[in-house]
């Protein structure tokens, strides 16, 4: 029995060293080269519009830095992750770099030196770029003047601080390999496919998670939870709450580039992407990407409910909720719940309103926001916040309010609910 037992721990051992040596050893994509160009400024200007596209400014600019000389905080589950310096230091940033170093850690992962990059930068995503496109940026970045600034050291707990152990998490749920565009679609459709599914990574946020960051399913865009954020990324694949199912593509593509629509506006972390990034790109892209989404498959399945069931009476909390909605929100969100179009929310009918998490209505109303000012509407209506005029029993009865009236079906929330949320920053 001892042998046996030996022998199995003989085989793990040698099938997780050939894991880690595949790993290592195998760059995906290292076959393909860049090819010459005919105009270079134009490969510039081209590598600008899709660092836009991918939002690359936002993560590699720390609040009040120099832009893409890195440094920001990424806050995760497993401890802070700080972005790399994209500016042509050669010592801090990637001036060192050729072009094959650029495309290995978008296309593969990899650092210059062969290590393991953390999925907190997204190519799992960044993988379906093309050859071409990767080309682009890193002719953009190759003018992006040096700035000499040192990394510092990520803090992340143990064991997530072992570099090499993402060669497991690799193996996992990472597939290197270029979008491969739908012959049976049309090419606006491809062209949002690969915008959304590429450089837009909006699966980074949208998709649920597992215990180790993994996607729990790679081509579900469902709607997840931002645990470090406390945001809750909205269903973007049509079915339960989303809504996305039953909105024209156009106030879609309105909504993506200007941050508000007749049906809604962004807040919270899309609003930033949407003003770095999407508010940028032309009407044609935006549209393509308002149309993939419109034709992902339908989900169903409920997203999980997070919302607690306010203990008191429902009757007394909605009563209570209908005369601070009264008070406080009549004037802008209309009695009847629909709003001003293009200036206050409708909330009657807004599914995103009633997904299973309550915690965005719950911080808006306690922080406050503004949709983000663009260049369709450069100057947002907002919010005030409430957590100074409103206990957590009455900022839980006006959120149980609008999340059960004009036919919205949302469970009511609790105090406790609030209470947790009430500390939290409202960025």
């Amino acid at each position: 029995m001892k042998r046996v037992s030996t022998i199995f721990v003989l085989v793990l051992a040698a099938l997780a060293l050939a894991v880690l040596g595949v790993q290592l050893l195998h760059d995906a994509g290292a076959d393909q080269r860049t090819q010459p160009v005919a105009d270079a400024a134009t490969q510039i200007a081209r590598g600008a519009y899709l660092a836009r596209a991918g939002n690359c400014m936002a993560c590699h600019t720390s609040r009040g830095g120099q832009a893409y000389a890195g440094g920001r905080e990424i806050a995760t589950t497993f401890g802070s992750i700080y972005t790399s310096n994209l500016t042509q230091d050669a010592a801090t940033g990637i001036g060192s770099w050729s072009a094959d170093d650029f495309w290995r850690a978008i296309h593969n992962g990899k650092s210059k030196n062969g290590s393991f990059l953390y999925p907190a930068f997204p190519y799992p995503s960044y993988t379906k770029v093309t050859r071409a496109d990767a080309d682009a940026l890193y002719a953009f970045f190759k003018t992006i003047p040096a700035v000499r600034q040192e990394r510092r050291e990520n803090s992340l707990r143990f064991p997530y601080n072992q570099r090499w152990l993402l060669a497991y998490w690799r193996s996992l749920y990472f597939t290197p390999g270029e979008f491969a565009a739908d012959a049976s679609r049309s090419p606006a459709w491809n062209r949002g496919a690969y915008l959304v599914q590429g450089l837009g990574h909006c699966a980074a946020c949208h998709t649920s998670r597992d215990a180790l960051g993994g996607p729990i399913d790679k081509a579900d865009l469902a709607g997840a939870m931002l645990p470090v954020m406390n945001w809750y990324a909205s269903p973007l694949a049509p079915g339960h709450g989303s809504g996305l199912d039953v909105w024209p593509a156009d106030e879609l593509a309105t909504l993506l580039k200007t941050g508000v629509s007749a049906r809604g506006a962004v807040f919270g972390p899309m609003a930033e992407v949407t003003s770095e990034s999407l508010q940028h790109l032309d009407d044609a892209d935006i549209a393509a990407m308002a149309g993939y989404l419109k034709s992902l498959p339908k989900r169903e399945t409920p997203p999980a409910q997070t919302a607690v069931r306010a203990e008191a009476d429902a009757a007394s909390t909605l009563k209570l909720g209908a005369a601070l909605y009264e008070q406080h929100c009549a004037s802008c969100h209309q009695a009847d719940g629909k709003g001003v179009p293009h200036a206050y929310p409708a909330l009657a009918g807004n599914r995103a309103l009633v997904a299973g998490s309550a915690i965005n209505p719950v911080r808006m109303v306690l922080n406050g926001g503004y949709a983000p000012s663009t260049g369709g509407n450069p100057r947002p209506y907002g919010m005030p916040p409430f957590s100074f005029s409103l206990s957590d029993g009455e900022v839980a009865a006006v959120v149980s309010y609008v999340r059960a009236s004009w036919g919205n079906q949302g469970e009511l929330v609790s105090p406790v609910e609030v209470r947790r949320l009430r500390g939290v920053p409202g960025e």
